[in-house]
């Protein structure tokens, strides 16, 4: 079980979707930081020791986020124009893969349309 930080770049049902699927999941616009920089959000996750889960592109920056100084960061990159039934989907479909998810810590993962990327490989 992985506990998610879920940024405000994902649909608002996000969270409830984590935790169907049995993880824990704690949705920034819930904890008072809806309008949280990158930063603000990233040194929250490293200091609760939770996986930041987002749409938001920059936290794919290995550099400004070195994954090894993190309890795992998921970027969601839906096509362009993507609906929330869309993105939510790539959402169920990664928390879906145990393997992944039990490997997470200190690791990348970039989730698209039919695979899942993981820097560094395992």
């Amino acid at each position: 079980m992985a506990h998610f930080l879920v940024d405000a770049s994902l649909p608002r049902p996000t969270a409830d979707l984590i935790r169907a699927l049995g993880h824990v999941a704690t949705d920034v616009r819930d904890i008072g930081m809806t309008a949280a920089t990158d930063r603000e959000i990233a040194d929250h996750a490293r200091g609760n020791q939770l996986s930041i889960i987002t749409r938001d592109q920059d936290f794919g920056n290995i550099l400004d986020y070195p994954p090894n100084d993190y309890f795992g960061i998921v970027v969601v990159q839906a096509p362009h124009g993507a609906t929330r039934a869309i993105v939510l989907n790539l959402v169920e479909s990664f928390l879906q893969q145990t393997a992944i998810i039990q490997q997470l810590a200190g690791r990348l993962a970039i989730v698209e349309t039919g695979r899942i990327r993981l820097r560094p490989p395992p």
